[in-house]
């Protein structure tokens, strides 16, 4: 006889209480290790740009390859040789989960910058460390956009890449990519700098939209595509192309 529909099958009902020991440990480990890690960002109160974000990098690249091996979670990075150094590039990420930001920033071949909400420096300790890996922003303020824009380009000026999420916000519907803002191509448009296409794919697995305090351990894969030249096309253009290459790449990846 088939299981009643109110009850959950017995392998989902496991992967479910799995999942919330995973997410204990997972969360156990981060508060033990943030304190530890916070002791070799101190240095950031007093370095100047574009030494802190190098320093930043460093730091959060020793502690997140060892907070992710250790829930499970391996990174692999795709497609290195499509990263040319020179010209700092504008980094496009998609953003499926909150596990994107500790992956993608301290991973990417050079130091960056990435532009964040302003609202949560309010974490404590957490808080100053997010924010000296970022460009910060009240999205609520039309003054702090503007000037979040001049410092996204002032990163740019000193040689460090600045990584955006054109999505906004993480994506929940069940297309590759939700909408893209403008932000990003606005920026490529007003700088030259070329933009770099950068897919995240399985963070959604390990913390998945809708279902609270759960983590199921997964190999992440970070995939770089070859840049994208801004010369000879406006932001609404550049915005169209770079939707339709990531969407059709992840859609063909996943």
């Amino acid at each position: 006889m088939p299981p009643s529909a109110s009850v959950p099958p017995a392998d989902s009902l496991f992967r479910d209480i799995a999942g919330r020991v995973f997410a204990i440990w997972a969360l156990l480990l981060f508060v033990t290790t943030l304190p530890i890690a916070f002791l070799f960002y101190i240095p950031c109160f007093w370095l100047k740009e574009p030494a802190k974000a190098r320093w930043h990098r460093i730091v959060s690249k020793i502690w997140m390859g060892g907070f992710l091996t250790l829930i499970g979670c391996p990174l692999k990075i795709h497609g290195k040789n499509n990263y040319v150094f020179g010209k700092p590039y504008i980094v496009l990420c998609n953003h499926n989960s909150l596990m994107d930001v500790p992956v993608s920033t301290p991973f990417l071949p050079r130091a960056n910058k990435t532009i964040a909400k302003k609202s949560f420096t309010r974490i404590p300790v957490f808080g100053w460390i997010y924010s000296f890996g970022s460009v910060l922003v009240d999205r609520r303020s039309e003054e702090s956009r503007r000037k979040s824009f001049d410092d996204m380009k002032s990163m740019l000026t000193i040689g460090l890449d600045m990584l955006i999420y054109p999505e906004g916000t993480r994506n929940t519907t069940d297309q590759p990519l939700a909408t893209f803002y403008s932000g990003a191509f606005r920026l490529a448009e007003a700088t030259g700098n070329d933009l770099l296409p950068v897919l995240l794919f399985h963070t959604r697995t390990i913390l998945p939209p809708g279902k609270f305090f759960y983590c199921w351990p997964h190999r992440i894969e970070m995939h770089i595509l070859p840049a994208e030249p801004v010369v000879g096309k406006n932001a609404g253009q550049l915005k169209e192309i770079l939707f339709n290459r990531m969407s059709d790449y992840y859609s063909s990846h996943h």
